[in-house]
């Protein structure tokens, strides 16, 4: 029953990161930037709930709700802001622009809400599953992380095929300019982007926070890298990659915790990182696209 305890925890686990990964997954496929205050805005979203549910004792549903405007709105501050002027510059302007926005989303949050850890409540309260005379429990939040981790890699599979803005998002991914004189608007597309990986961001926060309860500035740090590897292990700018990636990446911590090192657990899943891409650059699911100079 160890075994599948783990495989379902890792599961659970890998749920989270693929949400998170599909922010990452998104932006990138469309803007080509790598966003490294997803993380931050993990971070955010989380303490939204939080207070929403300990200080204004507002229903776990509203203060998700509440958490997702939040961090909507955020997102699309952070882009036109931040990310918009820089449109035309070297990734490398937005890579240092995207770390600064980072370390200022946390410094905020210390200014705001403090460097001591908080207990974070969870959202859920439907008690657990007991299988195999109570050798095998199944928490509510796990079942919960799973299922919102499907139904949102579903919905976002949708949007992109079948909407007119997903068709946008799409256009604007293969070329942006050819796109502008097709006359779809590049700007309002990319922070659109961002408003939908930011709103997962808050989603992805509390429901981290309701299985790991401790609540701090740098809470979304380590899931945010970890989810971004998720994306780039399961090829990055597919959205079934992220949802794969992530899963796996979930287990292969668990798993590493369990019976090897829970020390060596993140060593060994950057580890099975670079050795996917040493065989399959692109990620698993990623594909090679051909350029001609």
């Amino acid at each position: 029953m160890t075994f599948l305890s783990n495989l379902i925890n890792g599961i659970s686990l890998g749920s989270v990161y693929a949400i998170i990964a599909l922010g990452y997954t998104m932006v990138y496929g469309i803007a080509k930037m790598l966003n490294f205050a997803h993380g931050d805005v993990i971070m955010v979203g989380a303490y939204i709930s939080f207070c929403a549910t300990t200080y204004l004792n507002l229903p776990p549903v509203v203060s998700v709700v509440l958490a997702m405007i939040v961090c909507t709105v955020l997102g699309v501050l952070i882009e036109g802001l931040a990310y918009k002027p820089l449109r035309k510059a070297t990734s490398l302007a937005v890579l240092i622009t995207a770390i600064g926005v980072s370390y200022f989303l946390q410094n905020v949050a210390l200014l705001i809400w403090g460097s001591n850890p908080k207990t974070f409540s969870s959202i859920i309260r439907l008690g657990s599953v007991s299988l195999f005379d109570n050798k095998l429990i199944i928490t509510t939040e796990s079942i919960v992380t799973v299922l919102a981790c499907i139904v949102i890699m579903i919905a976002l599979t949708m949007f992109t095929k079948k909407s007119k803005m997903g068709k946008a998002m799409r256009a604007v991914s293969e070329d942006k300019d050819a796109a502008e004189l097709m006359g779809i608007n590049v700007n309002v597309t990319i922070s659109v982007t961002f408003a939908i990986g930011s709103a997962l961001a808050a989603i992805a926060g509390v429901l981290l926070c309701s299985a790991y309860p401790v609540l701090q500035p740098t809470t979304g740090s380590m899931p945010g890298i970890k989810a971004f590897t998720a994306a780039v292990f399961g090829g990055i700018g597919s959205i079934p990659g992220a949802m794969l990636g992530g899963i796996l990446l979930g287990i292969i911590e668990i798993f590493s915790k369990s019976y090897i090192s829970t020390q060596l657990a993140d060593a060994i899943v950057f580890a099975v990182l670079i050795i996917v891409l040493l065989v399959k650059p692109t990620g698993i699911l990623g594909k090679k696209i051909t350029e001609k100079v």
